[in-house]
């Protein structure tokens, strides 16, 4: 059974791999940005299981849904002909990340997360996103995620 640790420590993942790639952007340019994103993304999300139902905070029309790694690296690092509105969320300077649980489900190997995330730039400003992770444990004991979805808090 997947426990509350457990979500917890995956979520420090999805923040470190933010902040992984930002700085791989800044060392390495969009090259070094990408081959991070692509560890990331296998290291956490459940690509290799099947479609993973990812909408972005900022993605819209025909290309608002990301099921396949590359349509989640494009968001991640923008520079893709395939998707020319993505600027690249994780190349924005990020340093810190938190987050605040709203709610949990846990039921055996899959489990479901909803919350507020803060990502801090290297310049000190904080985004708050509201945030849906769906996991799913996969064979080799690997929690991933198969549910993300984001969104910017409303402000009327």
């Amino acid at each position: 059974m997947i426990t509350t640790a457990e979500l917890a420590a995956a979520r420090v993942a999805w923040g470190n791999g933010k902040i992984a790639i930002s700085r791989s952007y800044e060392d390495g340019g969009i090259d070094a940005a990408r081959k991070t994103a692509s560890i990331h993304l296998d290291a956490v999300y459940g690509y290799n299981l099947g479609p993973v139902l990812f909408k972005p905070t900022m993605a819209s029309g025909e290309q608002t849904f990301r099921l396949t790694k590359a349509g989640a690296l494009a968001y991640f690092v923008g520079h893709s002909s395939a998707y020319p509105l993505d600027a690249g969320f994780a190349i924005r300077g990020w340093r810190a990340t938190d987050s605040v649980t709203a709610a949990e489900v846990i039921e055996g190997d899959i489990a479901l997360w909803m919350g507020r995330v803060s990502l801090t730039d290297k310049d000190g400003t904080i985004t708050r996103v509201d945030k849906s992770f769906g996991y799913r444990r996969d064979e080799s004991g690997v929690l991933r995620i198969v549910l993300h979805h984001s969104s910017l808090p409303y402000d009327p």
